[in-house]
């Protein structure tokens, strides 16, 4: 069985996949509703994964591209 921090790794895994392919500029509804699913455990994120679903959040929300280069 996955423990709860192998579950909010694999979906940031995920969401890190969808980012950086830009999956959210075709899909916003959905990428943001993982987003959401991972904020439920804010408590356990790190300071760094809080910070990195919030600005997928922005990215979503503005529709920016998100270019890792």
């Amino acid at each position: 069985m996955e423990t709860l921090k192998e579950k909010l790794n694999s979906r940031l895994d995920s969401l890190q996949e969808k980012l950086e392919s830009n999956y959210h500029l075709e899909n916003p509804a959905e990428v943001m509703a993982l987003t959401l699913d991972i904020s439920k455990c804010w408590s356990v994120l790190s300071e760094e994964d809080r910070e990195y679903v919030q600005c997928a959040q922005h990215a979503i929300e503005d529709q920016e591209r998100w270019d890792i280069s």
